[in-house]
């Protein structure tokens, strides 16, 4: 994809990361997976979504209902599925760029500490901002096109759980990692284009402050 960083910039940034991470949040429909698989692309890293790494793991019937309505796991039981992931051998010397991983309190601290443990840091936080509605109307947009994955989670109802969940309990989150000096906030209600473009021009702010 187009960028207005120059090679050199680019190549500033890639050396910046590293190995390390960046975790991408935001309301559902906000660009997490479309920018993460960008950056993971131009990067060489891998993409790690907490909830498809639940989604593809033997889940009780609990808590596939807990997924399905748009709820949150138990911490416990969140951080003992999806954080081992981190540390796999085919993930060594690249970069992971994640997709909501810790989305309840108190999760940032466990995800910090694997992130490091595996030799992958947290190198920033990103935040896509977006208004609700917004999210309805890429939901409905997508639902004509088909460009996105069937999932039991994708309709009017459960999109409004999912965006209570991500009110009541992972604007905290973001809170903590706004006073650890890691998030960069990102305004979502724009091209696709524009907004990777601003993603890179401030990933490029902090490899270079």
């Amino acid at each position: 994809m187009q960028s207005s960083l120059s090679e050199n910039q680019l190549a500033t940034v890639k050396q910046w990361l590293g190995s390390g991470s960046i975790n991408i949040f935001g309301l559902p429909f906000a660009g997490k997976d479309t920018h993460g698989h960008q950056l993971a692309q131009l990067f060489g890293g891998v993409t790690l979504s907490g909830g498809q790494i639940l989604r593809g793991s033997p889940r009780t019937p609990e808590q596939i209902a807990i997924q399905e309505s748009g709820g949150l796991f138990p911490t416990d039981e969140y951080m003992r599925i999806v954080t081992p992931y981190l540390s796999r051998k085919e993930f060594a010397g690249r970069p992971l760029i994640l997709s909501s991983v810790g989305r309840w309190i108190g999760e940032e601290q466990g995800v910090l500490a694997a992130t490091e443990a595996s030799d992958h840091p947290t190198k920033a936080v990103l935040y896509l901002t977006i208004d609700e509605e917004t999210i309805y109307r890429r939901l409905d947009a997508s639902k004509e096109i088909g460009d996105r994955e069937l999932r039991a989670d994708d309709s009017h109802e459960v999109l409004g759980n999912r965006i209570q969940e991500f009110t009541g309990k992972t604007l905290p989150v973001i809170e903590e990692y706004r006073k650890l000096g890691l998030l960069i906030e990102i305004n979502s209600d724009a091209s696709r284009e524009e907004v990777f473009d601003t993603i890179l021009s401030r990933l490029l702010q902090r490899a270079t402050s």
